[in-house]
């Protein structure tokens, strides 16, 4: 798949998913591992929740999202970084995996892809990086003010 054509498919998954009142901050692509199979997920960050969508290898929907506003959230870490800076957070890790806890009990461990490292230049590294940088963000997870 170009470039070109995967971005469209990402902005068709955030317009489909968000309600036209809410800023898109960034969407990336994350796997989602259980003990029998993984899923691939768009995890869409707005100034207002953070949107998980399974998508197939194509980059369509499959069946229903996951919406979480932060009063949903009741935790989240980062793994595979060292601090809590731009720089460590997404520049030096090759993968950075999001462990999330609902409220209702739900747990969430998406791995992604940073952007940058030895596969940076690969699948839109620079929009998958801005993406990352914006989901930790408006988790809390890296410092404010440095996206």
């Amino acid at each position: 798949m170009k470039q070109a054509e995967y971005q469209d498919k990402i902005t068709a998954v955030e317009d489909a998913l968000t309600d036209g009142s809410e800023r898109t901050l960034g969407t990336c692509v994350a796997s989602w591992p259980s003990a029998f199979r993984s899923k691939t997920v768009a995890i869409v960050a707005t100034d207002r929740r953070l949107l998980v969508q399974e998508i197939d290898r194509k980059i369509n929907p499959q069946g229903d999202v996951i919406s979480l506003p932060p009063e949903r959230i009741e935790s989240a870490e980062l793994s595979g970084v060292r601090g809590r800076s731009v720089s460590s957070a997404v520049m030096n890790a090759a993968t950075i995996t999001i462990k999330l806890r609902t409220t209702d009990g739900q747990k969430m461990k998406l791995v992604t892809m940073a952007g940058d490292g030895m596969f940076g230049g690969m699948n839109g590294a620079s929009e998958q990086r801005q993406a990352v940088e914006a989901v930790l963000g408006r988790l809390g997870l890296i410092e404010p003010g440095n996206i």
